[in-house]
């Protein structure tokens, strides 16, 4: 008898694993899927610049204030540590080219991504999602309207325009935080400041964070625009999307950051 129920036991939780590595799998392909659906219709007629200059206000325009705020506080925040922590080994000079590189490789591109995901990646998921059970959707198919087309790409296409500026603007702006609390505060030598970010700081550091910046742009537009473009379930349904867009996306970015980092360094 006891052998039978933990059979039975041991095969329900094979099969619960199997359901849950089933639904991870529909859900990637899923992605994938609307990600090649919208790359194809990005170069089909008609093309909706109206719309993608809409996104662009939207995400990018819109996400600026919370990037500026982010992006100064997070470069005086880092200066602050950089600078006690150097200061044990009489490097304070160290401090501007440590945050100038820590910026533009991973904390630029990487928190803009977080921030406009929050911000912007939630939206476009509720947006699509009442869309979606409110049957808007099915009334674009109903006048011949693809609704790929119509409402992903040109989130898609804002997203990889937008996100690499954010990220620069992140990155410009944390230097000038790193530069006040250094010089202002904690009493740097500022032409030193300077001079050793821009001879430490090569084009290639900023390089390789604006191509992650457009990664991070293509999940956050596909993923918050799957999510939303096949909600179900009413409201409850939408709030869930929208969750599910934010948490999927901020581990999806966090990950890829990882990979990119190793390919490219």
């Amino acid at each position: 008898m006891e052998t039978g129920a933990n059979n039975r036991n041991f095969i329900r939780i094979l099969e619960i694993l199997g359901e849950k590595t089933n639904s991870v799998l529909s859900e990637i392909g899923g992605i994938f899927l609307l990600f090649l659906k919208s790359f194809y219709y990005t170069f089909q007629k008609p093309f909706r610049v109206g719309l993608f200059l809409k996104q662009i206000e939207f995400i990018g325009v819109q996400s600026s204030f919370i990037v500026t705020l982010t992006g100064i506080f997070t470069g005086m925040v880092f200066a602050l540590q950089g600078a006690h922590a150097f200061k044990l080994f009489g490097a304070e000079n160290l401090t501007g080219p440590s945050v100038g590189l820590s910026l533009a490789r991973e904390l630029g591109p990487v928190l803009t991504s977080l921030m406009v995901t929050g911000r912007a990646g939630s939206a476009m998921a509720a947006e699509l999602g009442t869309m979606r059970v409110t049957e808007q959707i099915d009334a674009l198919y109903a006048m011949a309207i693809n609704p790929v087309q119509y409402l992903v790409v040109p989130r898609m296409l804002a997203a990889l325009l937008m996100l690499p500026l954010l990220t620069a603007l992140f990155n410009f702006l944390g230097i000038i935080g790193a530069y006040l609390l250094g010089v202002h505060v904690l009493g740097l030598n500022p032409e030193s400041f300077i001079n050793d970010v821009i001879y430490l700081v090569d084009f290639k550091d900023l390089f390789v964070g604006l191509v992650k910046s457009i990664f991070f742009g293509m999940i956050i537009s596909i993923v918050s625009c799957y999510k939303g473009f096949y909600a179900t379930g009413g409201a409850k349904g939408v709030g869930r999307a929208a969750t599910e867009a934010v948490v999927i996306s901020s581990v999806s970015i966090l990950v890829s950051d990882y990979f990119l980092t190793a390919m490219m360094f």
